[in-house]
């Protein structure tokens, strides 16, 4: 059920409330028979009323079209998002994110963050390191057939061909002025990797995602970036309902 349509119900709820409200009670019966209704009745209005400020403004549902978070979240399954965490907290390690992506698509994407900003990240041999530490990643498909580091204000990119960067004009590649290290990720950036490593469309394509502020480079440079929220449930389907860490 989409937001519009909550609100189309609680609007239907409320009006019964009204009109029970303002009936003209003709006997003690009825006037019990009314009473009645509207102390049942109130309580689907209330419940009504907080699932939209809840949908509204606090989680948003949010769909799984594709494999690339194959195996953690499947093809077809509904999420719930956080929209309203990261206005006390940045992003941390292992979070589930759902953000617009610096490359033009209509939908948001949904990847893991891997790299902070301030650390180095490499993958080599099918692991990833953080600040030269192996990470124990139990929830990939399967180990990424590519290498990639951070290095020389750039992302390079190893897919069979030799190191090579990621071009600014395809890819979200901060200038030189925002990093603090050629060799570290930049401030409000983040690296960005699906958990079915060889078959997503994640950083090691299109850059860094952003927190804050505009895309620096690539085809959607100068538009607003953010973070959408933080996955933390799978409600549907029901028989496969967990929370996410």
């Amino acid at each position: 059920m989409t937001p519009y349509q909550l609100l189309g119900l609680v609007a239907i709820i409320v009006i019964a409330r009204v009109i029970l409200t303002v009936r003209p009670v003709a006997a003690a019966s009825n006037g019990r028979s009314a009473t009645l209704a509207k102390e049942y009745l109130d309580p689907f209005i209330y419940a009504g009323v907080a699932a939209w400020l809840l949908i509204t403004f606090v989680a948003r549902t949010y769909y799984i079209p594709s494999a690339s978070m194959v195996p953690t979240l499947e093809v077809h399954d509904v999420l719930l998002v956080d929209k309203f965490e990261y206005r006390f907290r940045k992003p941390q390690q292992g979070d589930i994110v759902v953000f617009p992506p610096p490359i033009p698509t209509p939908d948001d994407f949904i990847k893991r963050v891997i790299g902070l900003p301030g650390e180095r990240v490499r993958i080599t041999g099918g692991i990833v390191y953080i600040n030269g530490v192996a990470q124990n990643e139990p929830y990939i498909a399967e180990k990424p057939q590519y290498s990639l580091e951070i290095k020389q204000y750039g992302i390079y990119v190893d897919e069979g061909a030799g190191m090579q960067p990621l071009d600014p004009e395809q890819a979200n590649i901060p200038p030189r002025s925002a990093w603090t290290s050629p060799d570290t990720i930049p401030p409000d950036c983040y690296l960005m990797l699906g958990d079915n490593r060889n078959d997503s469309e994640d950083s090691h394509v299109w850059g860094f995602a952003q927190f804050a502020g505009n895309f620096a480079s690539g085809p959607r440079a100068g538009e607003h970036a953010g973070f959408t929220g933080r996955a933390f449930l799978i409600f549907w389907p029901f028989n496969q309902a967990k929370v996410l860490h």
